[in-house]
């Protein structure tokens, strides 16, 4: 790890956590760079920039192929069996009228995932055969798209959350039936993994690097802070840009839209999309998740109506888990984000190491809010899988829609949220 280090003729990035703009040390492979101040990843190199991530990307697009290709898993009760495909999960949530649901599986564990390793594909690939090339201006525009999307889409692929989640239903129905491993489930454990490195291996400041050089901008040095209000920094590129006396420029690297760093004003976007996601959460506790049919008889449960059935019967593990994805964490997140947004009035009066330990819980709300998404996908797997005719049917409840709305609102809300917010005017020293 390298501590950024003060010197002009380096190129500067300005921290997107604490606003320190730092000067950016030679990184080889191997080796990463972070903020002085808080800590924060600022760009990090891998071994073999150019070949690694194809040959990872290409594995893991074979991989995804495999996963979607052959018998997912099996369930059967005596002479009575389901079989599903990977895709056939999708498709039961939308017969079932839960189309959005369907999206939301598609999308964040098929759809964006194949275009996340694709782009990274076709980047590394450019990147390598165009190093020191001045691009044309269509591959400019292009390359351009790319990194805005594979930067975009990064927080929603769940890929792994999925595989939990699929795990979790197995234990949870594996009293009651047999199931079987299809060859796609094991194709797919490979595929979570190399879409779990795929992402390590992307840095930000690095991809760009490769097709259009960051430009140094005048007048603003290393130690600056965004309270200096003499530039704007890109959350897409890391460019640093002149100060605009507009409320909206676009960045000179990547004509990303760029907003003035107005402390109130940016606040209020994450307070609305947190009191919608507290808003959705009341009816998605209230109304039953699923519906299981039991030799004709239908009867609904709610999330917490789930968790005490598992642990009254002896499944703790389970219970333990659905209770933290589904009712701890979204209440504690929502809580935890409530606070900071409230008390990013009170931060010109913090000392440092108080903004450290409110940009630390900062992160950890940020990071395990996609994980609630687990109970969503345990749903989805027993809707495809549990279809017996009249014997035992579960399909999903109207509260599953509602879960998902918080748990999407919640993961807008915080990364909406700028973290800048929660340092102080003065300088820290």
């Amino acid at each position: 790890m390298i501590k950024g280090i003060v010197n002009e003729s380096q190129p500067l990035i300005s921290c997107e956590e604490c606003g320190l703009v730092v000067a950016i040390p030679d990184v080889v492979g191997g080796q990463k760079a972070c903020c002085p101040r808080c800590g924060h990843q600022l760009t990090s190199v891998v071994n073999q920039p150019y070949q690694r991530p194809v040959a990872y990307a290409i594995a893991c697009l074979l991989a995804l192929m495999l996963s979607v290709s052959f018998p997912f898993m099996s369930f059967s009760i005596g002479e009575l069996s389901q079989e599903i495909t990977l895709l056939q999960v999708a498709g039961m949530l939308k017969y079932f009228e839960n189309a959005s649901l369907a999206l939301l599986l598609l999308g964040t564990v098929i759809v964006l995932p194949t275009i996340y390793v694709s782009a990274i594909l076709y980047l590394h690939i450019k990147a390598g055969k165009y190093q020191n090339h001045v691009l044309t201006s269509q591959q400019n525009t292009r390359v351009k798209l790319l990194c805005r999307i594979i930067f975009a889409v990064e927080p929603w692929l769940m890929v792994d959350v999925f595989l939990i989640g699929v795990l979790v239903s197995l234990i949870k129905i594996a009293s009651l039936a047999d199931i079987n491993m299809g060859s796609s489930f094991w194709a797919f454990c490979v595929y979570t993994v190399l879409v779990v490195k795929c992402i390590s291996m992307v840095d930000k400041r690095w991809l760009w690097d490769q097709f259009i050089p960051i430009r140094q901008i005048e007048g603003v040095k290393a130690g600056d802070t965004h309270h200096s209000r003499n530039h704007l920094s890109c959350h897409v590129c890391h460019q640093i840009n002149p100060m605009s006396a507009r409320n909206h420029s676009y960045c000179i690297r990547c004509n990303s839209q760029l907003n003035n760093y107005v402390p109130h004003k940016n606040i209020q976007h994450s307070w609305a999309l947190l009191i919608a996601s507290a808003t959705f959460y009341i009816p998605a506790n209230l109304c039953p998740i699923m519906y299981t049919v039991s030799l004709g008889e239908s009867e609904g449960s709610t999330i917490i109506e789930g968790v005490l059935l598992l642990w009254s019967m002896g499944s703790y593990p389970i219970a333990a888990i659905i209770f933290f994805a589904s009712v701890f964490i979204p209440i504690a997140k929502m809580f935890t984000l409530g606070w900071l947004y409230y008390n990013v009035r009170k931060m010109p009066e913090l000392p440092l190491e108080e903004s450290m330990l409110r940009l630390k819980v900062y992160r950890v709300a940020e990071f395990i809010g996609r994980w609630s998404m687990i109970d969503i996908f345990v749903i989805a797997i027993l809707v495809a899988l549990v279809q017996l005719n009249n014997l035992m049917e579960i399909y999903p409840g109207p509260a599953a829609l509602y879960f998902a709305a918080v748990v999407i609102l919640t993961m807008f809300s915080a990364v909406s949220f700028d973290p800048r917010l929660l340092w102080n005017s003065r300088e820290n020293k």
